[in-house]
C-alpha cells in the first residue's frame, strides 16, 4: 500500500518534471555541439595564424637573400672583381639557407597526421572525408615514398618554402621574358636577324634531338645494367632535351656589357637566348602534345609526329600574333587619347596591358613566354614613342627592376630547391650523360650552323666568336621553371634534379670564367656601340658602321616606315602622302597632328635624304655625299648610295628624323643614342668633304 501510494507519487512528479528535464537535456546537448564547434574554430584560427607566420617567414627569408645578393654585388662591383656573377651570388646563399632549413631547423607541424588506407582506382585531384557526419575537403599534392612520411610530418617549413610552379610561370617569368624584349637593342638584332633566327630555331630542335637521342641511349643503359624506379620513355627524353636547351646567358651578357664587346657577339648571344626561350617552350608543350593512336602512347607514328609539329607552329604563330596585337591595341589607345597628360595612369595601363598579354595567352592555350616576348619588342618599337618623357623613364626602370629582382629570386629560390624539395632522384650515370649530351648539343647547335652561316654573310663569325658562343651557352631560369611545372612521375623527378646540378655548373664555371675565356679567344673589348671592328685578311683593322642586313628586313623596314609607323605612332610621314587618294578620309582620321607639324617645319631644310629605286644620296645644298663600298667618302655631282649604307645610317641616327622628298623617317632602333643635329651633320660631312 505504502509503495503503491509512493510510487502514484512518483510518476506524478515525473510527469510534471519531464518537459524540464528533457529541455535540460537538449539545452545540455546543444551546448555540447556549440563547445566543439567553437573549439574547433579556435583551432581553426589559432591554424591559420601560424599559417601566415610560416608564410612570412619564408617571405622574410627570401628578401634577406636578396638584400645580401645586392650588398655582395655592390662590394663586388666596388672591388671589379668579375668571376661571379649576382646570379651565382644568389644561388649561394640559397645553398646556404637550404642547408640551415634542411638539417638545422624542424618545425613539427600543429596537427597530428594520420595515415588511413583506402583502397580507389585513381588518386582524386580533390578529397572530401566524413569525419562524425562532418566534411572537410583535402587537396592532392602529390605522391611521396613511405621513407619520407616521417620528413612530412617533421618539418612543415620545408613544404612551405616549396612554391607553386605556377608561381614561376604567371609572376616570375613575365617581366623577365618583356625586359628582354622591351630593352633589346634592335639595331644590332635586326641586322643579324637571319644568324639570330638560325641559332634560335634550327640550333634549338636540333639541340633538342641530338640531347634527347643520347639520354635515350642513356636510359636503356640504365635499364640494362639494373632496374630504375619507374618508367622513362623517348618522350621524356625529348622533353628533357628541350627544356635543357634553352640558354639563358645572363651572366656572360652583363659582362659584355660592363667590357663593351663586340656588338656582332653581343646581338648573337642575346637575340639567341631571347629566341630559344621561347622556341623551348613551345617545342617542349608540342613534345608533350605528341599522343600516337593505340594502347601504347610513347610509340613512333609519322601522324603523331606530323601533328606535334603543326601544333608547334600554330602555338608559336598564335602566341606571335597574339603578342604583337596587344603591343598595336596599346599603341593606338596612347595615341589617340590623351594619357601623355597623366603619367601614372598611362605608365599604370602600359604595365598591366604587358603584363595580361602574357595572362590572356596561357589562358588561350598558347604560350605566355612567346606572347610577352613579341609584346615587348612591339611596345618598344611603337608605343614607347607615344609615351610621356616621365613614362618612358618610369617604363624603363621599373620593368629594370622586376626583372633583377625576379631572375634574383628564381637563382636564390634554385639554391635553396636543392636541399628542400623532398622528392630529388640523382643518378650518376644519367647526370654524367647529362653534361656530356648538353655539351655536344650545344657544339652541335653552333658550330655547323655557323659554317652553313658563313657562306652567305659578309662579316663572317669567326672562330673565336664560336667558340665564345658555345662556351657561353648557360643554362638557368627558364629551364629550371620549365623543370619544376611538373615533378609528378620518377622520370621528372630525375630530370629536375639533374637540370639544378646543369644550372649550377654552366652558371659558376662557364658564367664565372666569361673574362677569362674573352682574354684567352682575344676576342676585343672596350668597343664603340656605333662601329664595327673587322680584321681583314691582311690583317689589318677596318672600322665600319655596316651591319649585317637581310633582305626581309629591309622590305619591313619600307613597309614600316610609310603605313605603320604613321598609323601607330605620331612620328613618320602622313597617312595622306602614302596612303592611295581613295583612302584620303581614312588617312586624315588616323593621321596625327604632330606629323602634318614636322612635315611643315622639315620641308623648309634644305637637307634632304632622296630615295630612288633602292639608291640613296645624301644631299647637302650645291654637294652631293655617299659612301662607296670600303666606306670612303666622296663629293661632287649626284651619286647613288646602295639601300645598305642608307638603313645603316639612318640606324645610327637612332631616333633623329628623316627626310625623304618632303617625308619623315623614323626609325628608333637604340633608344640609349642621342639625336644628332643637321648641324652637326653638315659640319661633320664637311670636314670630311675638306679632308
Amino acid at each position: 500500500m505504502g509503495s503503491s501510494y509512493q510510487s502514484k507519487i512518483t510518476m506524478r512528479v515525473w510527469r510534471c518534471l519531464h518537459p524540464f528535464v528533457v529541455a535540460s537535456c537538449m539545452f545540455l546537448g546543444l551546448c555540447g555541439a556549440e563547445e566543439d564547434s567553437g573549439m574547433e574554430n579556435i583551432v581553426t584560427e589559432k591554424k591559420a595564424e601560424e599559417s601566415h607566420r610560416q608564410d612570412s617567414a619564408d617571405l622574410l627569408i627570401f628578401i634577406l637573400l636578396l638584400t645580401l645578393t645586392i650588398l655582395t654585388i655592390w662590394l663586388f662591383k666596388h672591388r671589379r672583381f668579375r668571376f661571379l656573377h649576382e646570379t651565382g651570388l644568389a644561388m649561394i646563399y640559397g645553398l646556404l639557407v637550404g642547408v640551415v632549413l634542411r638539417y638545422g631547423i624542424h618545425v613539427p607541424s600543429g596537427m597530428g597526421n594520420v595515415t588511413l588506407s583506402c583502397n580507389v582506382n585513381a588518386s582524386p585531384a580533390t578529397l572530401l572525408v566524413n569525419v562524425s557526419g562532418k566534411f572537410y575537403e583535402y587537396t592532392l599534392k602529390g605522391e611521396i615514398g613511405a621513407s619520407e612520411i616521417n620528413d612530412i610530418k617533421d618539418n612543415e617549413m620545408l613544404r612551405k618554402v616549396t612554391f607553386d610552379p605556377e608561381v614561376f610561370f604567371n609572376i616570375l617569368l613575365p617581366p623577365i621574358i618583356f625586359h628582354a624584349g622591351y630593352s633589346l637593342k634592335r639595331r644590332h638584332f635586326f641586322r643579324n636577324l637571319g644568324s639570330i633566327i638560325a641559332y634560335a630555331f634550327v640550333g634549338t630542335v636540333v639541340s633538342c634531338f641530338i640531347i634527347g637521342s643520347l639520354m635515350y641511349a642513356c636510359v636503356t643503359l640504365m635499364k640494362k645494367i639494373g632496374p630504375m624506379g619507374g618508367d622513362f620513355f623517348f618522350t621524356d627524353c625529348l622533353f628533357f632535351g628541350a627544356i635543357v636547351s634553352a640558354t639563358d646567358p645572363v651572366t656572360v651578357l652583363a659582362i659584355f656589357n660592363e667590357l663593351n664587346v663586340d656588338n656582332d657577339l653581343y646581338a648573337l648571344l642575346f637575340g639567341e637566348s631571347v629566341l630559344n626561350d621561347a622556341v623551348a617552350v613551345v617545342l617542349s608543350s608540342s613534345i608533350v602534345a605528341y599522343q600516337p593512336r593505340g594502347d601504347n602512347s610513347h610509340t613512333f607514328e609519322a601522324m603523331a609526329m606530323l601533328k606535334s609539329f603543326g601544333i608547334f607552329l600554330g602555338v608559336f604563330s598564335g602566341s606571335f600574333a597574339l603578342g604583337v596585337a596587344t603591343g598595336v591595341v596599346t599603341a593606338l589607345v596612347t595615341k589617340f587619347t590623351k594619357l601623355r597628360d597623366l603619367p601614372l595612369l598611362e605608365t599604370a595601363l602600359f604595365f598591366l596591358m604587358s603584363w595580361s598579354t602574357f595572362l590572356l595567352a596561357e589562358a588561350c592555350g598558347f604560350t605566355g613566354v612567346v606572347a610577352v616576348l613579341f609584346c615587348g619588342m612591339t611596345q618598344a618599337h611603337y608605343t614607347f614613342n607615344n609615351l610621356s618623357p616621365e613614362s618612358q623613364d618610369r617604363t624603363k626602370q621599373l620593368f629594370e627592376l622586376l626583372n633583377f629582382l625576379a631572375e634574383n629570386f628564381i637563382f636564390s629560390y634554385m639554391g635553396l630547391t636543392l636541399f628542400t624539395f623532398q622528392n630529388h632522384v640523382f643518378n650518376p650515370i644519367f647526370i654524367v650523360c647529362a653534361f656530356l649530351a648538353v655539351f655536344l648539343g650545344r657544339a652541335a647547335n653552333i658550330y655547323p650552323l655557323s659554317f652553313l652561316l658563313n657562306l652567305g654573310r659578309r662579316h663572317k663569325i669567326t672562330s673565336n666568336f664560336q667558340h665564345m658562343m658555345m662556351f657561353a651557352g648557360l643554362r638557368g631560369a627558364m629551364t629550371f621553371a620549365l623543370s619544376i611545372r611538373d615533378t609528378a612521375t620518377y622520370a621528372r623527378k630525375m630530370m629536375f634534379s639533374t637540370t639544378l646540378l646543369v644550372v649550377f655548373f654552366t652558371v659558376w664555371i662557364c658564367g664565372g670564367g666569361t673574362t677569362q675565356m674573352l682574354s684567352f679567344q682575344k676576342i676585343r673589348v672596350g668597343v664603340d656601340t656605333d662601329v664595327s671592328v673587322q680584321i681583314g685578311p691582311d690583317g689589318v683593322e677596318r672600322r665600319s658602321t655596316k651591319q649585317e642586313s637581310v633582305w626581309l628586313f629591309r622590305i619591313w623596314y619600307t613597309f614600316d616606315h610609310n603605313y605603320l609607323k604613321p598609323l601607330l605612332t605620331h612620328s613618320g610621314p602622313p597617312l595622306t602622302a602614302t596612303l592611295p587618294a581613295c583612302c584620303g578620309t581614312l588617312a586624315r582620321c588616323l593621321t596625327s597632328p604632330h606629323a602634318y607639324e614636322n612635315e611643315e617645319q622639315l620641308k623648309d631644310d634644305d637637307s634632304d635624304l632622296i630615295l630612288n629605286d633602292g639608291d640613296i644620296t645624301l644631299t647637302y645644298a650645291d654637294i652631293t655625299v655617299s659612301t662607296d663600298a670600303s666606306g670612303a667618302h666622296t663629293s661632287g655631282t649626284q651619286v647613288g648610295v646602295n639601300s645598305d649604307d642608307a638603313l645603316d645610317r639612318e640606324l645610327t641616327f637612332g631616333d633623329h628624323e628623316l627626310v625623304i622628298r618632303g617625308t619623315r623617317l623614323v626609325l628608333p632602333m637604340d633608344d640609349s643614342e642621342p639625336p644628332l643635329s643637321l648641324d652637326s651633320h653638315r659640319q661633320r660631312h664637311k670636314n670630311e668633304t675638306m679632308s
